[in-house]
């Protein structure tokens, strides 16, 4: 551990920085809040897509339990062909966007597909969708909370450790510079007294 400098030069710096780190807290206070704030909304988004993923399966085997016949295939109805993200900054922090999902229908003929058919398309479209939305919004939510936990732990550091610290250095260098003028003016003081009482001795041999 880096001992402190007890003069002047090291009370300035130490000033600068209590002045750095004052200013930069409430920025990333700021920022922490944000954060919590963004990571609540993605938790949120979240918590929707899985519920609507539970209720369309839900609806799946409600309303289509004939998918459960073995001699009747569900494969490459549907297919994705594209899935196209951006990238969104939330607070500083690079997230993923869903821009584009293209879904190819295979075609098929009427008379051999069974007439629900065209409902079971739709539902596992609107599956393969929330799929992929939900597998970005949960790498939404890590990253977020990510930057979350980063940020408080800086905040944790300024607020806590430097300020604190900061300020426990310049009062320790103050006492001491003060402590020092204090014995520097009392020297003064006592060499002065001394030479007064030796210019009175001298005062006095000359008189006998």
């Amino acid at each position: 551990m880096t001992k402190i400098a007890l003069n002047k030069s090291s009370l300035n710096k130490e000033k600068l920085s209590l002045k750095t780190y004052n200013r930069y807290l409430p920025a990333l206070e700021l920022k922490r809040q944000q954060l919590m704030m963004e990571r609540k909304k993605a938790e949120k988004a979240l918590a929707q897509t899985t519920k609507q993923l539970v209720d369309v399966e839900k609806l799946v085997k409600s309303q289509l339990p004939m998918l459960a016949r073995q001699d009747f295939s569900v494969e490459n109805l549907v297919k994705v062909t594209d899935v196209q993200l951006t990238e969104e900054n939330i607070v500083g922090t690079l997230v993923p966007q869903v821009k584009i999902i293209e879904i190819a229908l295979t075609p098929y003929s009427d008379l051999a597909k069974p007439h629900w058919v065209d409902y079971l398309v739709e539902l596992l479209q609107q599956m393969i969708r929330l799929g992929i939305e939900h597998n970005v919004r949960q790498l939404r939510h890590k990253e977020i909370d990510k930057a979350t936990i980063v940020t408080s732990q800086r905040v944790n550091l300024f607020s806590k450790v430097l300020i604190p610290k900061t300020k426990k250095n310049i009062h320790k260098i103050q006492v001491y510079i003060s402590d020092q003028d204090r014995a520097s003016v009392m020297n003064a003081k006592l060499s002065k007294i001394k030479v007064l009482a030796q210019k009175s001795q001298g005062d006095r041999f000359q008189d006998v």
